[in-house]
């Protein structure tokens, strides 16, 4: 039997072939350049505290949500329904059409703009991702985009949408599938699949 590990007294290892260069990061080098939060810190604070504070848990009115997001800029239609434990990054980057259902615990992570559409549901612990870092960036600064869900679209429970993205009407993001690009008018894409 031939013998391929390096006997330990040596001390050498085995070249391993190296397929890309890896990125090298200085995180303490970030400056976000280029984003802006839209609005200043003492409305930032204030939204913060609201959300954690009340809008978030079970005991504050559904019915009184959409109320408080218009309060704080957000555009939200008629019969909007957002179940408790929703997160909304920037209310002042969201907008939403009527007749919309947003489940328990959904993410919108809006650090650009959310749009949603007439007719659309956003299911349970579904993730909005506006956000994201340029892999290649030596100080992995933003890459951010919109996110458009078109009118009667859904995003199933647990389902990712990511920066850059447009739902098409009536498309589908199935359970726990993530869009990592454009979902097309009448498209489904299903659980365990990505796009």
């Amino acid at each position: 039997m031939a013998e391929t590990a390096v006997p330990p007294e040596t001390g050498i290892r085995p070249a391993v072939p190296e397929h890309r260069a890896a990125a090298r990061r200085s995180l303490r080098g970030f400056t976000g350049a280029g984003y802006d939060k839209g609005r200043p810190v003492l409305v930032q604070a204030a939204w913060f505290a609201v959300l954690h504070l009340a809008f978030a848990k079970w005991w504050f009115p559904a019915r009184w949500r959409p109320a408080v997001l218009r309060a704080f800029g957000a555009q939200v239609g008629q019969r909007v329904l957002i179940r408790h434990g929703v997160r909304v990054h920037w209310p002042w980057r969201l907008c939403v059409g009527d007749d919309v259902w947003i489940g328990e615990g959904a993410w919108l992570l809006n650090l650009e703009q959310i749009t949603i559409g007439s007719d659309v549901c956003v299911s349970q612990e579904a993730l909005l991702c506006t956000g994201s870092h340029q892999r290649h960036s030596h100080t992995f600064e933003f890459d951010n985009g919109p996110i458009r869900l078109e009118p009667g679209s859904w995003v199933a429970a647990r389902a990712v949408v990511l920066r850059g993205v447009t739902v098409g009407r009536g498309a589908v993001v199935g359970a726990s599938a993530v869009a990592r690009r454009d979902v097309g008018r009448g498209e489904v894409i299903g659980s365990g699949g990505t796009v």
